[in-house]
């Protein structure tokens, strides 16, 4: 009978920190996105990057949940690009890193990598600035995987100096 009051005294002197707790915690969260102009910004400039290189590509912008927001693709690059670009831009959302850093990370037959939508190719760039995640832009159509991911960080290159100043 002893400790029936001692535990009671203790749930009793724990309850004013979980009140303190859930009455500091906000009712909402305020996420930063891109603005549609940003998203085009990204896309246009990844063309442009793969242009002077004198390849056309398909070009996804996505945002923080990975639904697409920009989707272009240059006049003569195939239409497979923008899948594939989708895919990239998806993938390197969702584990907020580089495609090209995950090519060899996921080898076992029961990885991550066999997830429908999932590219584990060079050409997915994730688009963050002053710790905050926006969302993600994906290249196909490059001969090579690397030039995809430069095409790709020029797009993200082109807002990030941008972004990072206006979280100031």
């Amino acid at each position: 009978m002893k400790f029936v009051p001692a535990l009671s005294l203790l749930v009793a002197a724990s309850l004013p920190f979980t009140a303190m707790a859930e009455s500091e915690s906000p009712m909402a969260v305020n996420i930063k996105r891109l603005s549609m102009e940003s998203a085009l910004t990204v896309a246009k400039a990844a063309v442009e990057a793969c242009r002077k290189e004198g390849i056309q590509i398909g070009v996804t912008v996505v945002d923080r949940g990975g639904n697409p927001q920009v989707v272009l693709r240059d006049v003569l690059a195939p239409d497979l690009t923008l899948n594939i670009s989708k895919q990239k831009a998806y993938t390197a959302i969702s584990f907020i890193a580089t495609t090209s850093s995950m090519e060899n990370r996921f080898t076992t037959p029961f990885a991550v990598a066999k997830v429908d939508g999932l590219v584990m190719s060079a050409g997915g760039v994730p688009i963050q600035a002053g710790g905050i995640v926006y969302g993600a832009v994906g290249v196909s159509g490059a001969p090579s995987g690397v030039t995809d991911e430069m095409c790709a960080q020029a797009g993200v290159d082109a807002i990030k100096d941008d972004l990072e100043m206006e979280g100031l």
